[in-house]
C-alpha cells in the first residue's frame, strides 16, 4: 500500500537590501526547505511570509515597512527579520499582527518562529534538500559570505549596531561551501562581507586543514584555495588594507578575477576625517598605479558620498580631481541621507539638498565620460564573457570580468542563439557606450 505523504506548509520570502542579506535569506529557506516546508512563489499560496529587511538607510527602512504591510495585506502571516529586528517594538506599534520579529542572521529564530507558526506534519520523506542549499540567484553565481559584522565605527553607519562586531568563518567552511555550489553549477563566486579585508582578523587568523593543507583565515589565503577551484572567484567590500597588495598577483595568475570592489566613500582629507575612516588617499593613488602594473586589466569599482556633513566646495573639487587621477572603472554615488543612530547626524554643517544634488549630478558626469572613454578602449578585443540570459531572437546578455552582476555594466550579444544561461565565451566587442560593451561570440 502506498504511503500518503502529508501536505507540509508553505513559506514565501520577501527578501530586500544588499547581497549579505540574500545570503541570509538563502540559509533561512535551505533549512526550511531542508526541515521539510515547501516554497510559495506567492501570497495566495503561502501559510506564512518571511520579510526579510534592510535598515541602513531610511529610504531603505521605508521599502521595509512598505513590504511587511503589504505582506499583511495580502497574506495576514507574517515573520519579520533582518536589519530592522533592532526596531521590533516599533515595528509591532505599526503592524501589532506580525507572527515575529527577529534580528539580522538570527538563523535559529527564525526557524523557530516558522516553525511555531506553522507546524511541520512529522514524515521522513519531506526534509529533501540539495546538498548545495537552497539559492535565489540563478544557478550559474552565488554569493558567498565570509563574514559577519564590522569593527570600524564609520560615522554615517549603523551596520555594527545591526549585525555586531567582525565574526568571521573558519576557512574550511567557506571552502567546503564553495567546492559544493561549483559542483551544483555555480560559474562564478561573488565573495562578500562588511569588510572582506579583515577576514579572520578576529580569530587571529588561525588556520584549518583543507584538503590536507593548512590554510589561514587571512583574505590572500583564502582568495588563493577559492581561485584553485575552478570558477570566477570575484572579492567585494574590499578595504584598502596593505595586504591588498598580495592579492593582486593571484589576478595577474588568473586565481582570482582582476576586479576589487573598494568603499573609497570620499578622497579629501577633511571629510574621511568627519567620517571616521582612514585618510591615506595618496597612498591609494600610488597603490593603484602598481596595481595596474601588475595587472593590466583590473577594474576598480567604489562607491562615493556627496554632500557629507562638512564637506565645502574645496573638499568636493579635491574629490573631483582625484576621480580625473584615479580613473575608477565603475562608480556608484550616493547623496548622504541621515540614518538613525548613525553620529554623523549630530555634525554641524549640514550640505543644504540643492548643492547635494548639484554635486551628485556633477560626480556622475565625470564618472560617466571615464567610464566611456575606458570601455571605448575595449572595442576590438575579445573577451572572456559569462551569459546571464539567452532571448529568443537570437541575442543574449552576459557579464565580463569587468563586471559584477545588478551593480556594473553588461556586455550584449548578437548570433548568440546557440548559447546558454552560465556558459562563459570569447566575445569580440564591437562598441561601447558609457556602461556597457556589444559584441559577438568568436568563431
Amino acid at each position: 500500500m502506498a504511503t500518503l505523504l502529508p501536505t507540509p506548509p508553505k513559506i514565501g520570502m520577501v527578501s530586500l537590501g544588499c547581497p549579505k542579506n540574500l545570503v541570509d535569506s538563502e540559509r533561512i529557506l535551505t533549512k526550511l526547505r531542508s526541515d521539510g516546508y515547501q516554497m510559495s512563489p506567492d501570497y495566495a499560496g503561502a501559510d506564512v511570509v518571511l520579510v526579510n529587511t534592510c535598515g541602513f538607510l531610511d529610504s531603505a527602512k521605508e521599502e521595509s515597512l512598505e513590504a511587511i504591510g503589504e505582506a499583511i495585506a495580502e497574506n495576514g502571516r507574517v515573520i519579520v527579520t533582518g536589519c530592522m529586528g533592532k526596531e521590533a517594538e516599533m515595528i509591532r506599534a505599526k503592524f501589532p499582527n506580525v507572527l515575529a520579529v527577529t534580528g539580522a542572521h538570527q538563523y535559529e529564530e527564525v526557524v523557530g518562529a516558522v516553525h511555531e507558526a506553522a507546524p511541520m506534519p512529522p514524515s521522513a520523506f519531506l526534509n529533501l534538500v540539495p546538498d548545495s542549499g537552497l539559492k535565489l540567484t540563478p544557478r550559474h553565481y552565488s554569493y558567498l559570505k565570509i563574514s559577519e559584522g564590522c569593527n570600524h565605527r564609520c560615522s554615517f553607519c549603523i551596520i555594527p549596531s545591526l549585525r555586531g562586531d567582525l565574526v568571521s568563518r573558519r576557512p574550511d567552511a567557506i571552502l567546503r561551501e564553495a567546492e559544493k555550489l561549483i559542483e551544483a553549477g555555480t560559474k562564478e563566486l561573488l565573495v562578500i562581507s562588511q569588510d572582506t579585508s579583515a577576514y579572520g582578523v578576529d580569530i587571529r587568523h588561525q588556520p584549518r586543514m583543507w584538503h590536507g593543507e593548512e590554510v589561514r583565515a587571512h583574505m590572500t589565503d583564502l582568495s588563493r584555495e577559492l581561485g584553485k577551484l575552478g570558477a570566477w572567484v570575484r572579492l567585494h567590500y574590499v578595504y584598502p588594507y596593505p595586504h591588498v597588495d598580495h592579492v593582486i598577483p593571484l589576478m595577474a595568475e588568473g586565481l582570482v578575477l582582476p576586479y576589487l570592489d573598494i568603499p573609497f566613500q570620499h578622497a579629501s582629507r577633511n571629510v574621511l576625517k568627519l567620517m571616521k575612516r582612514p585618510a591615506n588617499e595618496t597612498k591609494v593613488l600610488e597603490r593603484i598605479k602598481n596595481w595596474r602594473t601588475i595587472a593590466p586589466d583590473i577594474a576598480i569599482r567604489s562607491t562615493f558620498v556627496v554632500g557629507f556633513p562638512g564637506e565645502t566646495e574645496d573638499d568636493f573639487a579635491y574629490l573631483m580631481d582625484w576621480l580625473e587621477e584615479a580613473q575608477l572603472d565603475r562608480v556608484g554615488a550616493f547623496r548622504f541621507e541621515p540614518v538613525e543612530g548613525a553620529a554623523a547626524n549630530d555634525l554641524p554643517n549640514h550640505v543644504p539638498e540643492d548643492i547635494k544634488e548639484e554635486r551628485y549630478a556633477r560626480l556622475m558626469e565625470l564618472t560617466a565620460r571615464i567610464s566611456a572613454e575606458k570601455l571605448q578602449a575595449k572595442i576590438g578585443r575579445t573577451l572572456d564573457v559569462i551569459i546571464d540570459a539567452v532571448d529568443e531572437e537570437g541575442g543574449a546578455t552576459g557579464r565580463s570580468k569587468a563586471d559584477a552582476p545588478e551593480i556594473d555594466g553588461e556586455v550584449f550579444l548578437r548570433d548568440a542563439g546557440h548559447l546558454k544561461q552560465g556558459d562563459i565565451v570569447a566575445v569580440e566587442i564591437e562598441d561601447a557606450d558609457e556602461h556597457d560593451l556589444y559584441g559577438a561570440p568568436v568563431a
